[in-house]
């Protein structure tokens, strides 16, 4: 990371800038001006700032002379990426369980990456521990319905119908999305949990106009809208049940403004792919549902939902996967001694590791083991999560083509 500026740091191997901005216009000016330089570079357009990730140091200095010329700060003490890891005796098999459950592309690291950048890698190590009782965590997985259908999966069980188990029993529950309402104005529009419409695009500056478009938009209604930009791309997205009335406590049909965005994107010549909408969240089992709710809050700095009876927690900046918390039978007590098949690992800027570690561990969290620059903590009940505070492999690495 030497030598490309104080507002980057290294995270999960990719250089990383946060910048704060007090609107989505605003944001989505600096959105514009950095796909300019490349088509290449990952935006993540937010109400609150924007997220930029460079596959290398070339456009860093640029960017944040960008940022600083529209007054934006950078604020790197929000950075972090969130990862799932699977342990496994079989990984190549478990590995192409969740190819197709996720439609994801090979990883660098033997593990699976998402093509579009916005959902949690997965990472799948070799182990022989055994573990043959049902795991406390588990993921869902939302996308339209053909696309279900397709990963082809085989028959599925539990209540709702959607539940399956990889090789190792590790569970999913795939969930067919559908359309967005019955408006005729919506078509481009899927219901994934989140709201969610993909464009393809010709140019970037027809990138910069749709971001710029939507973000007047949704600031007009007060919505606060997730705009991401990737090479070909804009993916606009409500957030997890942002959509409907009771989550967003705003005098808004959201089907409005959806239908007001798919006109402005059309406009533009912008093209919805309707098969790429995908919206990905983690369940964690617990039998104190409060207290192992309250170390994920602090461990991750996420946010409780708004809503009275919901547990879900989510990143506030909505960059990282929502975590929803169920309860588990306390009388269960094998399956709450078996440590999981399945733990989380958040990467965060070296220079904030400790603090992080040490957030953690005030709230309840035990540290297991540590090496130079990861850290294993288990929450109250022995879900554990790897704090990673340093470079993969010493350098900024590049991403797998087939991730763009």
């Amino acid at each position: 990371m030497t030598g490309i500026g104080t507002d980057w740091r290294a995270v999960d191997g990719v250089a990383t800038a946060w910048f704060d901005a007090p609107s989505l216009v605003e944001g989505a000016v600096l959105a514009g001006r950095i796909v300019e330089l490349s088509a290449e570079i990952v935006v993540d357009l937010r109400s609150t700032g924007v997220r930029v990730r460079l596959d290398s140091g070339e456009h860093a200095e640029a960017v944040s002379a960008a940022a600083r010329d529209l007054g934006l700060a950078a604020n790197p003490a929000v950075l972090q990426q969130l990862s799932v890891v699977f342990e496994s005796a079989n990984p190549s098999v478990v590995g192409r369980f969740w190819q197709r459950v996720l439609d994801y592309a090979p990883g660098e690291d033997g593990g699976l990456a998402d093509p579009l950048r916005r959902d949690p890698a997965i990472r799948i190590r070799q182990s022989t521990e055994p573990r043959p009782l049902r795991n406390r965590i588990h993921l869902d997985v939302v996308r339209p319905a053909a696309a279900v259908e397709q990963a082809n999966l085989g028959e599925a069980s539990g209540p709702y119908g959607v539940c399956h188990s990889d090789p190792d029993g590790n569970e999913v529950d795939l969930v067919p999305g559908e359309v967005l309402g019955e408006k005729i104005g919506t078509a481009d529009w899927q219901a994934v949990f989140s709201a969610m419409a993909c464009y393809r695009i010709t140019s970037p500056a027809q990138q910069r106009d749709l971001a710029t478009a939507a973000a007047a938009l949704a600031d007009d209604a007060g919505f606060p809208l997730l705009v991401d930009l990737r090479p070909g791309l804009v993916i606009i997205d409500s957030g997890k049940d942002q959509w409907e009335g009771d989550a967003h406590g705003l005098e808004l049909d959201f089907t409005d403004l959806a239908g007001n965005l798919q006109t402005a994107a059309r406009e533009l010549g912008a093209t919805a792919d309707p098969g790429l909408p995908r919206f990905a969240q983690l369940f964690l089992d617990a039998a104190d549902v409060a207290a192992v709710r309250a170390f994920w809050v602090a461990a991750l700095g996420y946010t409780h939902d708004r809503r009275a009876g919901v547990s879900d927690i989510h990143d506030p900046r909505r960059l990282n996967p929502v975590l929803v918390f169920q309860e588990l039978d306390a009388s269960d007590a094998e399956r709450r001694r078996q440590r999981n098949r399945i733990h989380f690992e958040v990467a965060v800027p070296s220079d904030l590791a400790q603090t992080r570690l040490a957030t953690a561990v005030a709230a309840g969290g035990r540290l297991l083991d540590e090496s130079q620059d990861r850290w294993r903590v288990a929450d109250p009940e022995g879900n554990e999560m790897v704090i990673v505070g340093n470079l993969r492999d010493g350098v900024v690495s590049g991403r797998s083509r087939s991730w763009n």
